[in-house]
């Protein structure tokens, strides 16, 4: 009797440290779960009132997680150099609605007008950059979406639109002198293919003159916001 006990005893000290392995790598496993569904959150930033999340909606926070992982700043990935994918790719939805998420940022966004086949700022467009980049409101990330009309080439046109954003992108350099900007500045280009500006838009803060707010002049364009969203 003695003998069985103590090999029953024996056996249980044997599997004990069985038992606790499994039960430790099951609760790691499930606080690697809960980790996962868990949204990740911007930099803590002093957020002001202004830069309320009302706009932050689901489909919204997938672009802008997609665009800004494409372009490093979030997610490390190493060098900034943004080389945003395939718009309909990252975007994952119709041009009609990916604009109407923008919508809301009316009284903090602003529609940067370009002359046909330049990608050069005028004065009035570079004194428009400053004046909605200076609006911060406590903000993460500045997004800039760059378009080309439907003139010229298909191929030409996804470069024109790239250079657009850039030109942004260099100017803020230039007026600022920020060293976190390659932290904060987030582009995508869209060519002429997808998510061309409808008439709607001729309501926002432009650069260009009322006259010039044809869809080919709306879409001769990089459209800037602060954005607040916690991802």
């Amino acid at each position: 009797m003695g003998r069985a006990i103590t090999l029953v005893a024996g056996l249980i000290l044997a599997l004990l440290p069985m038992v606790m392995a499994l039960s430790w790598e099951k609760q790691a496993e499930n606080r690697l779960t809960a980790a996962e569904l868990t949204p990740t959150h911007a930099p803590a930033v002093a957020v002001a009132q202004e830069a309320n999340e009302q706009y932050c909606t689901p489909e919204l926070k997938q672009i802008l997680r997609r665009v800004l992982t494409s372009c490093g700043l979030i997610g490390g990935g190493g060098g900034r150099g943004c080389q945003p994918l395939e718009a309909k790719n990252v975007a994952t939805m119709e041009g009609h609605d990916f604009n109407a998420l923008f919508v809301p940022m009316k009284e903090r966004g602003a529609i940067v007008q370009f002359e046909r086949a330049s990608s050069e700022l005028d004065a009035t467009s570079s004194a428009l950059v400053d004046r909605v980049f200076a609006d911060r409101a406590g903000a993460s990330y500045f997004f800039v979406v760059a378009r080309a009309s439907q003139d010229g080439a298909t191929e030409y046109n996804r470069k024109l639109s790239e250079q657009r954003a850039q030109a942004v992108m260099a100017h803020l350099h230039t007026a600022f002198e920020d060293a976190s900007l390659d932290s904060q500045v987030g582009l995508l280009w869209l060519g002429e293919e997808y998510a061309q500006l409808d008439p709607s838009f001729c309501e926002w803060p432009r650069s260009g003159s009322a006259e010039r707010c044809s869809a080919d002049d709306l879409n001769r364009s990089a459209f800037l916001a602060w954005i607040e969203c916690r991802l």
